[in-house]
């Protein structure tokens, strides 16, 4: 057993993986050396070859517990013939979506479309490099698919003000959604994947009435269907003000903080493993600054089931030495 399915499953509070959210990708000079010939972000994710390569590359430089496949939520989206782009400095904008169109797509279709993710996992997991070491599949939540669905963009500033109207078509998409979410979590788990983490990065927008239907309803049927496959779940909800009520609604394996969130009150309020919490922007600083807020995490959850991790994906413009020395400090403490 890897030692983050050691925390995970046997609740083990004496040691300390690590793995890190964007660990794979734009802040590495190999991957940039890649992505240069690869413009295409979707194409560059369905060439198992590349993604399974870049999946690898932080696993050859630096002493972590896991691979996190090279993907992305949007593929969900991709796989149901809403075209999704990367556009620089812009980020991911998606075409019209077609509820007539979506609702006869064939499972197999589906499948078909997102093949090559599930041979980049079977690559992965299959590699020298993951001997000992967990490979992680995962999805976006419903209710941040949902978002990129209908807003059609980031909903960084805000949703579209009409967003909440159609009800019947927000219904509809969440139905769909629930079943190809599972077909994709069965898929990456049939290909390999340990450990399957749900992302649910918008899931701040939301007022606390609006939880039930949006959030817990449809994230606590992923990770029943994710339990009942015998495949742990972790699940982060980014933003979300009351980590607490989430855990008990949803009861996921593992709950992954963000960098908002104050980390010796979750270790109190929280008896599940909990991973993460480090402000990204920290490995920007200083060796001594890291070392100091990384220690004061594994202080705080040193009697307690923890996979050190950031509270959030790693920054593109982060030093890969800085990396490296995050995770000895992490290893030695």
């Amino acid at each position: 057993m890897s030692p983050i399915e050691e925390v995970i499953i046997n609740k083990k509070s004496d040691i300390n993986p690590i793995w890190i959210m964007r660990q794979a990708g734009r802040y590495l000079p190999e991957f940039r050396e890649i992505r240069k010939q690869n413009p295409d972000f979707i194409k560059l994710c369905l060439n198992e070859k590349l993604s399974s390569e870049i999946t690898l590359q932080p696993l050859k430089r630096f002493d972590l517990d896991a691979a996190i496949i090279f993907s992305d939520i949007l593929m969900l989206p991709y796989g149901l013939n809403q075209t999704v782009e990367f556009k620089k400095n812009v980020g991911p904008l998606l075409g019209n979506f077609d509820l007539k169109e979506i609702s006869n797509i064939e499972e197999v279709e589906f499948v078909e479309k997102l093949s090559s993710v599930y041979k980049l996992i079977k690559l992965v997991s299959n590699s020298q490099f993951t001997k000992n070491k967990t490979t992680i599949g995962f999805v976006g939540a419903p209710w941040t698919l949902l978002v990129y669905i209908i807003n059609k963009k980031s909903p960084k500033l805000s949703l579209n003000e009409n967003f909440f109207e159609d009800k019947y078509l927000i219904d509809k998409i969440l139905k769909i959604l629930d079943k190809f979410l599972k077909i994709h979590i069965k898929n990456q788990i049939d290909s390999g994947a340990q450990i399957i983490q749900i992302f649910d990065s918008w899931a701040g927008l939301l007022k606390e009435k609006d939880l039930p239907y949006y959030i817990y309803d449809p994230t606590l049927s992923l990770v029943n269907y994710t339990k009942s496959l015998n495949v742990p779940v972790i699940c982060f909800p980014r933003g979300i003000k009351n980590y607490k009520n989430y855990c008990e609604i949803i009861k996921p394996d593992a709950i992954c903080i963000d960098y908002e969130v104050d980390p010796a009150k979750i270790s109190k309020e929280i008896n599940i493993p909990v991973q993460g919490g480090m402000d990204p922007k920290l490995l920007l600083s200083d060796k001594e600054n890291l070392k100091k807020e990384t220690t004061k995490y594994l202080d705080i959850f040193k009697d307690h089931p923890y996979i050190f991790n950031l509270g959030h994906g790693v920054l593109p413009e982060t030093d890969p030495n800085m990396m490296d020395y995050l995770v000895k400090t992490v290893k030695d403490y």
